[in-house]
């Protein structure tokens, strides 16, 4: 059974009275501890497949599938269990809580699952290299340090599939190679299953495969 399955998956919006398809009947497998980039132009629609792949956002029609389960199928709840348990997401943008320290913003999926991990989050972020910041907040970090933040958040739940937007999008070319260099390191030593939306031919060569996305549909 694979680790994710997308299942002709369709996304269409309305706007200003037209209908815009975004996602065009999508379908493909990510196996257990496969490391796939998705690539394409700008309006590809990388972004909302990977979106519509970790439950953030509804697909029109069709279904993923997380080891076997059904997203969509699923009521609201079921998806948010699901997505608590099995995924874990890094974006471009950090999405870190201001008011937060570093320690409490990575902890937090784990407050929302009612099991609260603080010795786990302190482990992350000593992982990542941020074990002398615990107490800091996102204002007192670097973009780099603050993208740490967000992968030892991503991992507190322990999630078997990391979905990245755009990891290395705000950060400079060394910062965004340490932060792939630490992603990739804890994925492997794990065996987790990662995707990854990227813009960088270069990066996406570091994985096993390359999806291209055009036009809302699988490049041929």
């Amino acid at each position: 059974m694979p680790a994710l399955t997308v299942k002709d998956l369709h996304r269409r919006y309305h706007l200003a009275g037209h209908e815009i398809h975004v996602l065009r009947g999508l379908t493909f497998d990510v196996e257990h501890g496969e490391k796939v980039f998705l690539r394409g132009a700008s309006g590809a629609g990388k972004t909302t497949l990977l979106y519509t792949m970790g439950g953030l956002e509804k697909p029109t029609s069709g279904d993923v599938l997380i080891n076997g389960q059904p997203l969509y199928a699923a009521s609201k709840n079921q998806r948010a269990h699901i997505r608590n348990q099995s995924l874990g997401f890094v974006f471009q943008n950090y999405h870190l809580i201001p008011d937060l320290t570093a320690l409490e913003n990575v902890a937090l999926p784990s407050l929302i699952r009612g099991k609260p991990a603080l010795e786990r989050a302190s482990q992350l972020l000593e992982r990542v290299g941020l074990g002398e910041r615990l107490q800091h907040l996102p204002t007192e970090l670097s973009g780099g340090e603050q993208q740490r933040v967000a992968l030892a958040r991503a991992l507190i739940n322990d999630p078997k599939i990391i979905l990245a937007d755009e990891p290395t999008g705000n950060l400079d070319a060394q910062n965004g190679k340490q932060i792939i260099d630490l992603l990739f390191g804890i994925i492997e030593e794990s065996n987790r299953t990662l995707v990854v939306v990227t813009h960088d031919a270069q990066l996406a060569t570091r994985g096993d495969r390359t999806l291209i996305i055009e036009n809302g549909q699988l490049a041929a």
